[in-house]
């Protein structure tokens, strides 16, 4: 903008004096606009701001400095001449106070007003030029401390978006010369078994010096940093002698640290410029040191992760029980071979819902049951296969389900069946010959003491052979599934029977029993004969077991859909270590004195048939103390 096109607003309530100074600005080349009042001066002021201003000391009833003032907190850069009829001092301090330009008195010449006028547009455009450089100065600083911003967010997010921990590197020391407008730059690490650092990127280095360098840390710079984990700087106000491998005028050292721990070093240096560094290039090298350390934890720690994951699959891989994960959602994070062969799936039902790749009602169910926090084990039948599957919770990651192939356990267990089915039949003709003839001794003639207790002691092993062979019988023909028959029975019927049966052995031993039955019947569907026989080997037991003067509890009643029975007592108690075994076939505690009999089938004949009738039984035991069975049956709950 040129002085010939200066806009100046003249606001002189006189209007022969205004246009007196309006004609002599027009002739010297200024766009004049006059007004006399304030009103008028304020909208051309509001419609387009003038380059200067000429005001009147008194403009109608209001003063001239007011409305200068006024303008002046519009535009704090506006130049305004006041013009007055009496200049005194008083005017010119409240000029002065408010930021006036100058002040003029009237009468004027000519030529001293225009040349005041032009003094004033001239000092005005300085000013303004001046202002329009230090803006330009403060945006091109902020320009580039954006160019840094912007640089620093796209390594950062090009850190955390790649795992390639060479060509992070890379782009940290590239930008670490670019920013600082550095000759070279390297990054180091710290090799732990040698003490020394080695360049893990660089650039405007050689190839070979790339290759070949190592730096000790012990007595160097680089050693202090690494100590110290505080930056360096190096320029030529720094009067300290330092060991490097190399000359430099300027350089730059920041440490890398993980956990306030330092794993190496990014450095830029000057060696044919003597450039210097300042703190702005400092706080740059650590930002992207910050972003350097991250990237290399994040690839150890993948590198970690991923070693552990191969790891686990090839443990996973070569074990021959089938495994399958599912996360929070039930969906499917990981199946081993063995599992994927068994379903015959394939690599792609990973991360897909458990539901939709497996459709075995049983084991969907068993899911179910087990993420709820019911039944956790199951047998599975998958085409010629049987698989015990159970169903366990991972902390912070699902459920884990494993199946274990028990084929070859069930054909052995139906052949041990069959073969004691067999034998036990056939060794029922001569124990049942073998009874006659006992029998028939005494009346084929008398017979002394001793032979009568020959007599006795075949007579009793006899019959607990017989009873062997019978509960032998019975529990082929319950895991056969022979005996089908189901009807409706009260359990606490079964519970009193069996009690005033075996009262007689509870009075001769002096046991004290308490009987707590539920008031409402517990009617289930089930066979009433095996019911009858797991209640009774339970009381059995407890009696059997039971020392003279203790007590034996029997309580019942309704859990949701079920009914619950536990029978109790204060006998010599199952050792722990044979708990787990206590339902299996022919097992006895270790507890036990041999000349107690028993057969050990009681309890295994006890758990086939609750499990036969959809129930559960466990067991809860202190040694020396007592034990008690519980009972789990579906309730027949239809009218």
């Amino acid at each position: 903008m040129t002085v010939h096109q200066s806009r100046i607003l003249v606001v002189l309530p006189d209007v022969h004096v205004g246009q007196l100074v309006e004609r002599v600005l027009k002739l010297s080349g200024y766009d004049a606009l006059l007004c006399s009042d304030k009103a008028g001066a304020q909208k051309v002021f509001k419609t387009s701001p003038p380059d200067m201003v000429i005001l009147a000391d008194r403009i109608g009833n209001d003063e001239g400095i007011a409305l200068g003032e006024e303008m002046l907190q519009a535009c704090p850069a506006l130049p305004v001449m006041l013009l007055v009829s009496r200049e005194t001092s008083e005017i010119l301090k409240q000029a002065l106070r408010h930021g006036f330009t100058d002040v003029l008195s009237l009468p004027l010449r000519s030529e001293d007003f225009i040349h005041t006028v032009k003094k004033i547009l001239l000092a005005a455009q300085r000013r303004k030029e001046s202002i329009l450089s230090q803006a330009k100065r403060t945006t091109d600083d902020l320009i580039r401390r954006l160019d840094e911003l912007e640089t620093l967010t796209r390594q950062g997010r090009s850190i955390t978006g790649t795992l390639d921990l060479d060509n992070i590197l890379k782009v940290v020391v590239d930008s670490a010369v670019s920013l600082t407008d550095a000759e070279e730059g390297s990054l180091m690490l710290l090799d732990e078994a040698t003490q020394e650092l080695y360049v893990r990127a660089a650039r405007n280095f050689p190839d070979e010096f790339v290759r070949t360098f190592r730096m000790p840390v012990k007595d160097t710079v680089a050693g202090e940093v690494l100590r110290d984990g505080k930056p360096f700087l190096l320029d030529e106000n720094t009067p300290t002698k330092i060991k490097t491998s190399y000359l430099v005028y300027s350089l730059i050292y920041v440490p890398l640290q993980v956990e306030g721990r330092s794993i190496g070093i990014l450095g830029v240096d000057n060696c044919q410029r003597q450039q210097t560094f300042g703190e702005r290039d400092v706080r740059l090298l650590s930002t992207l040191a910050e972003y350097a350390a991250a990237a290399i934890e994040n690839a150890r720690l993948f590198s970690n992760t991923l070693q552990e994951h191969k790891r686990l699959e090839m443990l996973l891989d070569n074990i021959q029980n089938g495994v399958i994960m599912l996360d929070n959602e039930q969906r499917v994070v990981l199946a081993n071979q063995a599992a994927m062969g068994v379903f015959h799936l394939g690599k792609d039902v990973l991360g897909q819902p458990f539901r939709t790749v497996f459709q075995q009602p049983e084991l969907l169910a068993l899911v179910d049951a087990g993420t709820s926090g019911g039944q956790q084990t199951a047998e599975l039948t998958v085409e010629d296969l049987i698989l015990n599957a159970r169903v366990a919770p991972v902390p912070q990651i699902g459920w884990v389900i494993s199946l274990h192939d028990i084929t070859h356990l069930k054909k052995l267990d139906q052949v041990k069946s069959e073969f004691v089915s067999i034998v036990s039949h056939d060794l029922r003709s001569p124990l049942t010959a073998i009874m006659g003839y006992v029998e028939l001794l005494e009346r084929a003639g008398p017979l002394n003491d001793l032979q009568r207790d020959f007599v006795r002691r075949v007579h009793v092993g006899v019959h607990n052979i017989t009873s062997l062979v019978d509960d032998l019988l019975n529990l082929g023909r319950i895991e056969a599934g022979l005996d089908t028959l189901r009807e409706k029975l009260d359990i606490n019927s079964v519970l009193q029977a069996l009690v005033d049966d075996l009262k007689i052995k509870m009075d001769e031993k002096g046991l004290v029993l308490i009987l707590q039955l539920s008031k409402e019947p517990l009617e289930v569907c089930a066979n009433p004969v095996q019911i009858r026989q797991v209640f009774n080997n339970l009381i059995e037991n407890a009696v059997k077991y039971t020392l003279a003067g203790g007590e034996i509890r029997i309580a019942s009643g309704r859990q949701a859909n079920q009914a619950i029975v536990a029978i109790s007592d204060t006998g010599i108690g199952i050792p722990p270590a044979d708990l787990p075994h206590i339902f299996d076939k022919f097992y006895r505690a270790s507890n036990i004195e041999s000349s107690v009999v028993g057969t050990g089938l009681g309890l295994s004949i006890v758990r086939t048939v609750v499990e036969r009738h959809g129930g559960r039984v466990w067991v809860d035991s202190t040694l020396g103390e007592g034990t008690t069975f519980t009972l789990l049956l579906p309730l027949d709950e239809q009218k």
